[in-house]
């Protein structure tokens, strides 16, 4: 382990120190280097499309658009070599909300989410994405 020095402004740091309290980390060296790792891997996903990853598409939907939660399943099964498992959960009368997880290459992946997010009807999409390392 190597240690690092680093200066930082009175008020980025005051920020800095809100967010390890907000997130509940327990020394700023830790929080320092989960900050580290999200860039390192934003930049692995962004420099190589080809690059393995899984992905969490999440996304809330009124279910009663007009043939919506089918062709959401359409898409889960156009890709059913990339789609390993998806949550359904009934938010109140109307609305739903779905987590799908998708495993394949950060272009595939990117693709499947923007696909099933863009759909009309969707609120609130989002992905996240996680680069799967290979020791």
């Amino acid at each position: 382990m190597q240690r690092v020095t680093i200066s930082i402004d009175d008020e980025l740091a005051a920020q800095f120190e809100r967010l390890i309290a907000r997130r509940g980390y327990v020394n700023r060296s830790e929080a320092f280097r989960d900050l580290v790792r999200e860039a390192v891997a934003a930049d692995d996903l962004t420099d190589d499309p080809d690059c393995e990853c899984v992905g969490v598409v999440s996304y809330s939907y009124n279910h009663h658009e007009r043939q919506l939660a089918m062709r959401l399943t359409e898409h889960q099964h156009e890709h059913t070599g990339a789609v390993i498992s998806t949550m359904h959960v009934h938010l109140s009368h109307d609305e739903c909300a779905e987590a799908v997880v998708i495993r394949g290459s950060a272009a595939e992946v990117r693709h499947v989410a923007d696909t099933m997010t863009a759909e009309p009807g969707i609120r609130h999409g989002r992905v996240n994405l996680i680069p799967v390392k290979h020791e």
